[in-house]
């Protein structure tokens, strides 16, 4: 009986366990069965893709409409503006050739685009919230510039691409070999396709009020600027014409020619005298060469293309002409991403369309100044203070140090400084506070030119320099050469040094002050009052018997006291005593202008200084008037000259006399003005009877008076 339970008991247990086996099977039966069907459908949808369809995102509620506006990019409006700038630049190019070309469908499509943009323009003035809609038809207009362009290039492959016709080939008797063919090299035409020139009636087309248009000459290569007024402000433009792929090919061949000829020195390249004779040499080889290569090629183009070269071999390419135009103060490449900036003397700060192509190329130009003065900059080095053979200040900073990209700052030297005819005639000064200003140089009074920072207290200080007598040496001290005097003047100007990368060859300003007395001086000009050493050396001088002219930073009588007698310069008040005249300096932002505020001078005593003012600025009227009567100024003139109040006058008026005779006649520039204060020195008599007489070539001499006259007939022409 226990084994038939055993046998009955056991297909139960099979039966139970079949059934929880075959489940097992279903399940992994369709986990392996999945994969086989993917398989399928995946051949089937390489045979035969679907394409989805994209969704149109609707919104329901304003919470979801909040939410698409936070989705949608916002755009950078520098990014935006840069390239509408860089769309005008090549708008006015293609709009050029296809008004020379007579193409009428393209230019209504232009100029029906040029009226859009400008609306799309206004209204993103007003408000910025449509910057959008600009940047959507900022690349429009690409693409339509883009279809004009390559009209144009399919056409001219079109013409370059024709089948040319099969001559039949003809059974020629055999004979000698014919002559080989001379291939002629073609010369530039009168046209000169190379150099592409703007037509009047292409100016008046491009965007833009024309402001100012004249000519800059560099190694006899003539450029043309404009200065326009545009929607977003006033625009520098360069126009240098556009060379070939062909010429330039031709000219880096003439470099590597000349470069194989001849070789320089170090010492022929840091002298200014050397590097001009150097440049003729150059340029007389370089007109050989290209005569030789071109035979027909035009006076024009020939100087042009010779100066080009002289800029890229031993200048700094096209910023060299920036550095020649007499209008510019400053020149700033900020990197290869911006466009070269300048400051002019009108206008402030503006945007030129230059632009360097690369980093390499700015490094490049910090190298061959930083060569040219004997100093490296590097990694290691990253910043240089130097100064070019004109005499401009140059800073550059790489990469490393500026975050943008590596920066080159010049600092233009004046080719033609201010004088005081051009203070007067600016409203800078006026009669009486130059004739006061003439009296105290020329009686050998100690002045401190005060102001703030850009308010022309070097100017002044260097348009005052020429009422020195012509028998008194004159030695200069600055950091940076600003000072330029006449040639009549006896003067050594010496400069400041700054350490080597090894912290050797400094010399201060300290250094050159205490040196100064050393060489026999009768007048010491110091750039700028900073510290205390500097400041007592000075004093010093005062007291020692030279008169003494310098700069410090102060807006006003009363804070020069303050900032003389404090830290860091900290000078006793008793001292103050040996300042005659204070002229304070100001620059009203608003309106561009330079004033003189005050003339004062200093009444100290042991502990105290005070500051009477003798004449003040009036801004509601732009008048220089008297404010008080001096107290010491005309006693220190009589006891030095023994002259009394009365000959002091009449000496004041004789020099107002002359300094209005040179303000009728317009003898304003630094040699006219000195050679009459050369004149004044050596015989004051006769130049009176002949300024009474009007007798200009008399007092000039020839040579200047027709100096004068070209210099006003070349003014006429830019003015026109």
């Amino acid at each position: 009986m226990r084994k038939k339970t055993k046998i009955k008991a056991k297909p139960k247990i099979k039966k139970e366990l079949q059934k929880k086996q075959k489940k097992k099977y279903r399940v992994r039966a369709k986990i392996k069965a999945k994969p086989k069907i993917k398989k399928e459908l995946q051949k089937k949808q390489r045979k035969f893709p679907k394409q989805k369809k994209q969704k149109k995102i609707v919104p329901k509620n304003k919470i979801e409409k909040n939410k698409l506006i936070k989705k949608t990019p916002v755009l950078n409006k520098d990014h935006v503006m840069d390239s509408y700038i860089e769309l005008q630049k090549s708008f006015k190019e293609i709009y050029d050739d296809v008004e020379l070309k007579g193409d009428k469908k393209n230019l209504k499509k232009l100029e029906n685009y040029k009226k859009i943009i400008s609306e799309k323009v206004k209204k993103y003035r007003k408000d910025s919230s449509k910057i959008i809609e600009l940047s959507d038809e900022i690349s429009k207009g690409e693409k339509l510039l883009d279809s004009i362009s390559s009209t144009k290039k399919s056409d001219s492959l079109k013409k370059a691409v024709r089948p040319k016709k099969e001559k039949p080939i003809s059974y020629k008797k055999p004979g000698p070999p014919p002559a080989p063919k001379t291939t002629k090299i073609k010369s530039v035409s009168k046209k000169q396709p190379h150099l592409k020139k703007i037509t009047k009636k292409q100016e008046q087309k491009i965007e833009g009020e024309l402001l100012e248009k004249y000519e800059i000459e560099v190694d006899k290569a003539k450029v043309n600027v404009e200065l326009k007024k545009d929607e977003f402000g006033i625009i520098y433009n360069l126009n240098v014409p556009k060379i070939d792929v062909a010429t330039k090919i031709l000219l880096s061949d003439i470099r590597n020619e000349l470069i194989s000829i001849t070789t320089i020195s170090m010492k022929e390249l840091t002298d200014p005298k050397a590097l001009s004779v150097i440049k003729e040499r150059f340029m007389k080889d370089t007109a050989k060469l290209l005569k030789e290569k071109l035979p027909k090629i035009g006076k024009e183009t020939e100087e042009f293309l010779v100066g080009t070269l002289m800029q890229e071999m031993l200048g700094l390419g096209k910023i060299e002409f920036l550095i020649n135009d007499p209008n510019l103060e400053e020149i700033v490449i900020p990197s290869s991403k911006e466009p070269v900036r300048v400051y002019t003397k009108k206008y402030g700060w503006l945007i030129t369309n230059l632009k360097i192509q690369t980093e390499e190329e700015i490094i490049n130009y910090a190298n061959i100044i930083a060569r040219r003065v004997g100093r490296q900059i590097t990694i290691l080095t990253p910043l240089l203070d130097a100064h070019l053979v004109t005499g401009d200040r140059i800073n550059a900073v790489l990469f490393p140090i500026n975050t943008k990209g590596n920066t080159i700052t010049i600092r233009k030297f004046a080719r033609d400084p201010y004088t005081i005819i051009d203070l007067i005639q600016n409203k800078t000064c006026d009669l009486d506070t130059a004739a006061l200003l003439w009296l105290a140089i020329e009686y050998e009074m100690n002045v401190l030119i005060s102001g703030g920072t850009a308010s022309g207290k070097t100017v002044f200080l260097n348009a005052c320099m020429p009422f020195i007598p012509p028998n008194h040496r004159i030695i200069s001290i600055e950091d940076t050469r600003e000072l330029m005097l006449p040639d009549f003047l006896y003067w050594t100007p010496l400069t400041t040094r700054t350490p080597n990368p090894e912290g050797k060859g400094e010399v201060s300003m300290l250094d050159l002050l205490v040196n100064s007395l050393r060489m026999r001086p009768d007048r010491i000009v110091l750039g700028e009052m900073r510290r205390h050493e500097e400041a007592m050396v000075l004093f010093e001088a005062m007291h020692t018997g030279h008169s003494v002219y310098a700069t410090v930073h102060a807006d006003s009588a009363a804070e020069t006291i303050s900032r003389l007698t404090n830290p860091p310069i900290n000078v006793p008040p008793n001292l103050l005593k040996a300042v005659d005249l204070n002229v304070v300096m100001f620059r009203d932002r608003k309106k561009g202008i330079r004033r003189i505020l005050q003339i004062a001078e200093f009444e100290a005593e042991e502990d105290r200084a005070k500051a009477n003012i003798l004449y003040r600025w009036l801004p509601e009227e732009d008048k220089i008037i008297k404010h008080s009567e001096s107290s010491g100024f005309f006693e220190n003139i009589s006891r030095h000259t023994g002259m009394p109040q009365t000959e002091i006058n009449k000496d004041m008026e004789e020099k107002k006399k002359i300094l209005s005779w040179l303000l009728k006649n317009k003898i304003r520039s630094l040699n006219e003005f000195g050679k009459v204060m050369n004149f004044y020195y050596k015989n004051k008599e006769t130049l009176i009877k002949l300024i009474n007489k009007n007798e200009i070539k008399s007092i000039l001499g020839d040579q200047l008076v027709e100096k004068k006259v070209e210099k006003e007939k070349k003014l006429k022409i830019i003015n026109q």
